[in-house]
């Protein structure tokens, strides 16, 4: 893996690493190598973030598709706001 330091910008470039790994996954990786999973733990897990991954492609494709409604994008901790439809004058 390299990241090129463009104008002695090391911040920039530490950033650009940090993104490359996570999309590598190696953080990921190195907690899971923390400590010692049996494996039947792990294959538990792997099944799991399968099960996850197929529902989540799923869920995405029936969207595509117009059977379902796309998700409403909330901030958590963001106020909520009423519609105009719920609000009596």
């Amino acid at each position: 893996m390299q990241v090129v330091v463009r104008d002695n910008n090391v911040d920039q470039a530490l950033r650009a690493l940090k993104k490359k790994l996570q999309r590598e996954g190696v953080f990921r990786e190195m907690k899971l190598r923390n400590y010692y999973e049996k494996p039947s733990e792990k294959k538990a897990r792997q099944k799991a973030e399968a099960v996850r991954r197929a529902r989540k492609l799923a869920r995405k494709r029936a969207q595509r598709e117009g059977g379902l409604p796309a998700p409403t994008t909330t901030r958590p901790g963001a106020p909520v706001r009423p519609s105009a439809a719920n609000v009596r004058s």
